[in-house]
């Protein structure tokens, strides 16, 4: 299904009460339940559980030491690195702390420092996300780039996304493989864009992590272990980063042109939920309800659960159509929409 498009907006916060009457309503009932509420403890324990398992991963990778063993460390630092990004994400938001300033600090130190991820970059990136979700021309998810997104992208396409797009459905769990690396490189990348605050202190930070990271491996394994280490690590980082996200818009409304869908539409429409219990909700970070995070970004991830009852209950009342399913099913329409996108290419063969 394809919509046309939105106007740009210039922030991805929520209008002002009063500036989008059905938003607004919806608003109040979220307000009345408390579900704004800032909850340092559970941060605090989230922070602290994270961090030692990061902290533990790593004394785990010393203490096994040259041993092929190793490579399940690096699949349990895969998913400590993850787990570390979630916690940027959630920082990002100001879900944490409601200062920009110890924000900025400690999302620069967990995702710069922490895992190699450009927090100038990303954020930045994820902003113009939130803002115009799956708008083909504003949301840089949705850019033509290895991949391609909709039908119109894929005609347009030329090179390595023309040729991948075909099958681009059969290779995007292989791709994800690589979205670790990628993900590294675009952080760099940035740094030569002036619009990147900070640009020496995020590129000391990415540099002390990198030359940390590679000191520590081929310190303490031999060349050949330290290279298997590194593609296992960096692969599955990569793939778990990749599932965390790819339910959360891809196979939803593509939108382009000038239409100007409301905030709490545009929000919605675009966003699909991932039911599940508490392994769901561990293992993609909250992010499973995305059509609450999108309406609410600053609202702290125990809420989410909390607010998917009123905001899917509203959304009947205004005739609004709210779509959840289930997490495999989340990925069978995303990669049945990519199939879809590759058809063109298919047909003409070259």
């Amino acid at each position: 299904m394809t919509t046309s498009a939105l106007v740009p907006d210039s922030s991805a916060r929520p209008p002002r009460r009063g500036a989008d009457g059905d938003y607004a309503r919806l608003l109040r009932r979220v307000s009345d339940a408390g579900l704004l509420r800032r909850r340092p403890g559970y941060y605090a324990l989230r922070l602290s559980l994270v961090g030692a398992a990061f902290v533990g991963g790593w004394a785990a990778f010393v203490l096994v030491g040259d041993s092929w063993w190793t490579l399940l460390v690096a699949a349990f630092l895969a998913v400590a690195f993850a787990q570390v990004a979630l916690v940027m994400h959630d920082v990002a938001h100001r879900q944490v702390f409601r200062l920009r300033r110890p924000t900025e600090l400690v999302g620069r130190i967990v995702g710069n420092a922490g895992i190699g991820l450009g927090y100038g970059w990303w954020q930045d990136k994820h902003t113009r996300h939130h803002a115009n979700p799956n708008h083909e021309d504003l949301d840089p998810d949705v850019a033509p780039d290895v991949l391609v997104w909709s039908q119109q992208q894929a005609r347009s396409s030329r090179g390595l996304p023309r040729l991948l797009g075909r099958a681009q459905a059969y290779l995007f769990f292989p791709l994800l493989l690589l979205e670790g690396l990628n993900l590294h490189v675009a952080g760099v990348r940035a740094l030569g864009n002036r619009a990147v605050k900070h640009r020496r202190w995020e590129g000391a930070l990415l540099l002390g992590h990198f030359a940390l990271y590679l000191s520590a491996l081929f310190l303490v394994l031999p060349v050949d272990k330290a290279l298997v280490f590194f593609a296992v690590h960096q692969g599955l980082f990569g793939l778990y980063m990749g599932c965390i996200f790819a339910p959360n818009h891809k196979g939803m409304p593509t939108l382009t042109g000038d239409d100007r869908p409301d905030y709490l539409r545009r929000q919605v429409l675009t966003s699909r939920n991932v039911r599940g219990g508490v392994l769901t909700d561990l293992a993609l970070g909250g992010l499973n309800y995305q059509i609450e995070h999108h309406l609410f970004p600053s609202m702290p991830t125990p809420h989410l659960r909390h607010a998917q009852p009123i905001v899917r209950e509203y959304c009947a009342e205004i005739g609004v159509p709210y779509h959840e399913t289930g997490l495999i099913d989340s990925y069978r329409e995303a990669l049945a929409h990519l199939h879809r996108v590759g058809a063109p290419l298919r047909a003409t063969g070259r």
